[in-house]
């Protein structure tokens, strides 16, 4: 006789997926206004910014820049570029990783939140499946971000992820990254200017192909000249493991190559994490952008799901987004269609040598939207902020609506540009004229005085 064995079911009021910034946010909030409330992670809690991400990249960076500032400054006064110690680069990086689970965990308890260490599975529009237990909840929130994109050639399940640099025990004598979007390129400047002899292989034409091709072009050039290969419109069709190394085979302009590497990264990009939770059951409409929300970040097929952060097709993958739509959402749920979601400018930074970083149209968006623009763009690595630290690369593109002299667009390269763009986003959020911008007072001599220079060359 078979015996059928029936899960009690544990109801909440507020079910979270996911438990990076968005996830904390929406959970906090619901939990603050007397809402019960559970929050599942399959990872460590914290999400991956502060854990596998943002975080603990720039402890990494910080030694890439230093040799890389001693490099240019040797024989000017510096005799010698120093040694670093990998491990002990590590060690430093993981005092800023290892407490943020434990953390994330205290602090969603001390909210009567409780948690569960598990992806689960919708089995019905407002029932999941997790750790073994049926559970139900009256609103869901998906915040599961993003994940690797998976890769389909002969030999995919050889590549790394970057998540893998953080636990790198020693810098590889080689490295291959397939994929030049910002973390394949970031990673490419840590690892390359560390040592290692680094190939970026891509399928597309251009490296960060959401960056203005004016700088990226620069940049390209002048990680080539410090050793990095990149290969573009190429096609990998395997990746073979040897003894000590690996083989990557790829067609470029018809013809088979290969070249070897001790490790091999995956940074294609990243897709929502939607694929272990069965959304179907619970006719949730997702597409390749995420969870398809409303401006209240509300499911258009299942008014009791909410998704925010990097899931959220209305999202970009930063950070400070993230936190906004997990208010969002905290908000709506415990007031409905209190809170409504429109696109803030973001700025953006891919933190290479020197910084590349954009704010607003780019010039082809701002032709689309305008009948008349102006562009403001230079190589201005023979200015003084440039020579006085030998810097070779220094560049930038603004972008005016020609007809009210409002700037609408903002791209710079150089050593202070995840700074400076900060600059160009107030301006931009204020509607400022490049007149009115001109007559702003700056410290001198710093990047941010050099701003208004910019708007002598177009």
């Amino acid at each position: 006789m078979e015996i059928i064995n029936y899960m009690e079911t544990k109801h909440y009021n507020v079910f979270v997926i996911g438990s990076g910034i968005a996830g904390q946010t929406a959970a906090e909030i619901c939990a603050k206004n007397g809402l019960s409330v559970a929050i599942a992670d399959k990872q460590a809690f914290g999400g991956t910014c502060a854990i596998r991400g943002c975080d603990p990249k720039k402890v990494l960076l910080q030694f890439a820049d230093l040799m890389q500032k001693t490099e240019q400054l040797k024989g000017l006064g510096i005799k010698k570029v120093p040694e670093i110690s990998w491990k002990h680069i590590q060690k430093f990086q993981k005092q800023f990783t290892k407490k943020v689970p434990k953390h994330t965990e205290d602090d969603l308890t001390s909210l009567n939140i409780d948690l569960y260490h598990q992806s689960p599975k919708f089995i019905s529009e407002n029932e999941i499946e997790v750790e073994g237990k049926r559970v139900s909840a009256d609103k869901f929130v998906i915040a599961s971000g993003l994940t690797p994109r998976k890769l389909k050639f002969k030999g995919a399940e050889h590549l790394k992820i970057s998540d893998a640099i953080f636990k790198l025990k020693k810098v590889p004598k080689s490295a291959t990254f397939i994929g030049s979007g910002y973390v394949g390129m970031e990673f490419c400047y840590l690892l390359s200017t560390l040592g290692c002899k680094v190939t970026m292989i891509d399928r597309g034409s251009q490296a960060l192909s959401q960056f203005d091709s004016f700088l990226v072009e620069k940049l390209v050039a002048s990680m080539s000249e410090k050793g990095v290969e990149f290969i573009f419109n190429a096609e990998i069709t395997s990746v073979e493991k040897l003894r000590k190394n690996y083989r990557i085979s790829y067609i470029k302009n018809d013809k088979k190559k290969t070249l070897k590497s001790n490790i091999v990264f995956n940074t294609s990009g990243r897709v929502p994490a939607t694929e272990l939770l069965d959304l179907e059951n619970a006719n949730i409409k997702n597409d390749e952008s995420g969870i398809i929300v409303n401006d209240f970040l509300v499911n258009e097929t299942n008014k009791n799901v909410f998704a925010c952060g990097d899931v959220s097709s209305k999202s970009l993958p930063l950070t400070p987004l993230s936190g906004l739509q997990g208010y969002i959402v905290g908000n709506n749920i415990v007031k409905e269609n209190s809170k409504e979601f429109s696109n803030p400018l973001v700025p953006s930074v891919v933190f290479t040598h020197p910084n590349l970083a954009t704010v607003g149209y780019s010039e082809e968006e701002a032709k689309k939207r305008y009948k008349n623009i102006i562009v403001f763009k230079g190589d201005v690595s023979n200015w003084y902020n440039a020579k006085k630290a030998n810097e070779k690369l220094y560049a930038y593109k603004i972008i005016a609506n020609k007809r009210t002299n409002e700037i609408v667009g903002a791209h710079l390269l150089s050593l202070q540009a995840n700074e400076t763009i900060n600059i160009f986003t107030i301006a931009i959020n204020n509607k400022m004229t490049t007149d009115a911008f001109k007559k702003m007072i700056f410290t001198y001599p710093s990047y941010a005085s050099d701003l208004k220079s910019m708007f002598k060359d177009s």
